[in-house]
């Protein structure tokens, strides 16, 4: 066999191996962040962080694949439950149109994993005042303005002992595509969440 064969069958081994272990990481260990996960995976398996590095795609395919069959008992429930509580949460909060996005949306939520909604509120403040009024105690936290992608604020709190991430943009981020772990983020209003709670278990 031709070196350069060899070679691109070992970097291709590699590309599945640092998948498999990114994907176990983000499962067992919470990590969230596709990028951390495969850069975590390449030094544990001695493999430079430049050479066989796979896309996001691959690892979400592998984490899918782990979760069905370490964890799809688990799994299956803690996604439901998660759902159940988003749009309780959501229920609460519809005046400043939230919406779900992240691992619950997109069924690959694991044991670690948070709720992740978005609000376009005409005021971060409005929500915050709203929030306490209900009872509801959170921290408040305003990340580094990067453009329309990033919120104005995040609120963070426990619902039904389940944490949940508020991230409040401005109303004209409405709009705006944004980009989570390389590609376009998908995000449902409740009735999308809904009619997913409806659908018989996999």
């Amino acid at each position: 066999m031709p070196h350069h064969d060899r070679n691109s069958l070992r970097l291709n081994a590699m590309r599945r191996n640092i998948a498999a272990l990114a994907a176990r990481l983000m499962a067992e260990d919470g990590i969230a962040d596709y990028g951390l996960a495969k850069r975590k995976a390449a030094r544990q398996l001695g493999a430079p962080e430049t050479e066989a590095l796979p896309n996001n795609a691959e690892i979400e395919a592998e984490l899918r694949a782990y979760q069905a069959i370490y964890q799809e008992e688990e799994q299956r429930e803690r996604l439901r439950e998660m759902r159940r509580t988003a749009i309780e949460v959501m229920r609460l909060i519809d005046p400043f149109r939230p919406y779900l996005t992240g691992p619950v949306l997109d069924g690959t939520a694991g044991r670690y994993a948070e709720i992740e909604l978005e609000a376009f509120p005409d005021s971060g403040k409005e929500v915050e005042i709203f929030l306490l009024n209900q009872g509801v105690r959170f921290e408040q936290n305003e990340p580094r303005r990067n453009g329309p992608e990033s919120p104005e604020c995040v609120l963070t709190f426990d619902w039904n002992e389940i944490p949940v991430r508020l991230s409040l943009f401005e109303p004209d981020a409405e709009r705006a595509q944004k980009r989570r772990n390389g590609r376009v983020s998908e995000r449902a209003r409740r009735s999308t969440v809904e009619a997913l709670l409806a659908l018989p278990a996999a």
